[in-house]
């Protein structure tokens, strides 16, 4: 099984409660990869960097079982980058800076020889760049997720909606679940963006875990685990997306059941991501990391009634 995925290879400026680090590695598509990499390869991505972006990071992305054939590098061009600045609740943050740089007219291309990708994450991009690589590909893939952000809920509504059509996941925040289906009622909200085209629904709920609902027969809750100290949420969310696919897509299945593993999956990797700035906590993970992050998960929640 393969995972293909889309989003932004990009840098970082991040100024948090706990500190700062500058110009680091981000990107939406970089955290999912590398998040999904635990579980499946290879991953191929579609993205576009300027030449400015560290070759030893390409490098260590294509150890981890990344292949790179869809990533476009375009000479004296810069990375896209952002600033941001988190209050001290980190549930808040200000944009400080954001420079588009080659994002700004990219067209992405879906290598020949990946377009009969059996699983796609559609990471957050412009709705337009999301049906460009859809309609690239030759067949549809078992699983298509997408993610989404109020921004683009904004400004292009009438293309998001034609995305949100011909995908079997959407993976959004409370509050962008809200604007996207007028609803307050969170179990409401995924009712009505179940009739946009989505079969599941993803809402992320930060520190206070993950709610997953099929087709309104379905429900499940995920607590998000305790931790002692949080650096870095940046990436969080991304991260939490690349768990889930690479879950799904190692174990190829798509049933309710194993969407619950997934969701739990995910946000394990997501709690490693917070433990530090930019991607350095999702280097160097070992099988029995994971496994004893998801056993504190399941202590979490179990209980005996007898």
């Amino acid at each position: 099984m393969s995972l293909l995925a889309v989003g932004t290879v990009a840098f970082d400026d991040i100024e948090t409660p706990t500190g700062r680090a500058e110009k680091v590695v981000g990107g939406a598509c970089t955290y999912i990869s590398l998040a999904a990499s635990y579980f499946v390869k290879p991953i191929r991505i579609v993205s576009v960097v300027g030449d400015d972006f560290p070759a030893d990071m390409l490098h260590y992305m294509e150890h981890r079982g990344v292949e790179l054939d869809g990533l476009q590098i375009k000479k004296g061009e810069k990375s896209f980058f952002w600033a941001g600045r988190y209050h001290s609740n980190f549930n808040s943050r200000d944009t400080l800076d954001t420079q588009l740089n080659v994002l700004a007219d990219f067209n992405p291309v879906v290598p020949e020889h990946w377009r009969d990708a059996e699983y796609l994450m559609l990471g957050n991009l412009t709705p337009q760049v999301q049906l460009s690589v859809l309609e690239q590909l030759t067949k549809r893939p078992k699983l298509v997720a997408l993610d989404t952000m109020n921004f683009w809920m904004d400004i292009a509504m009438e293309d998001l909606k034609k995305v949100l059509a011909k995908v079997d996941v959407l993976t959004v925040n409370d509050e962008e679940a809200r604007q996207l289906s007028g609803e307050h009622s969170l179990l409401l909200a995924a009712k009505a963006i179940y009739k946009m085209g989505p079969k599941y629904v993803v809402i992320k709920k930060g520190e206070h875990g993950a709610l997953l609902f099929h087709r309104g027969e379905d429900m499940f809750f995920a607590p998000a685990l305790p931790l002692a100290e949080v650096i870095d949420p940046t990436g969080a969310g991304d991260t939490f997306a690349g768990g889930f696919m690479g879950w799904i897509t190692k174990t190829d299945d798509t049933s309710f059941e194993n969407m619950k593993r997934a969701i739990v999956y995910g946000s394990a990797m997501a709690s490693f991501c917070v433990e530090a700035f930019s991607i350095e906590r999702l280097k160097g993970l070992t099988p029995a990391m994971i496994s004893h992050r998801m056993q504190q998960f399941a202590e979490l929640v179990r209980v005996d009634f007898n």
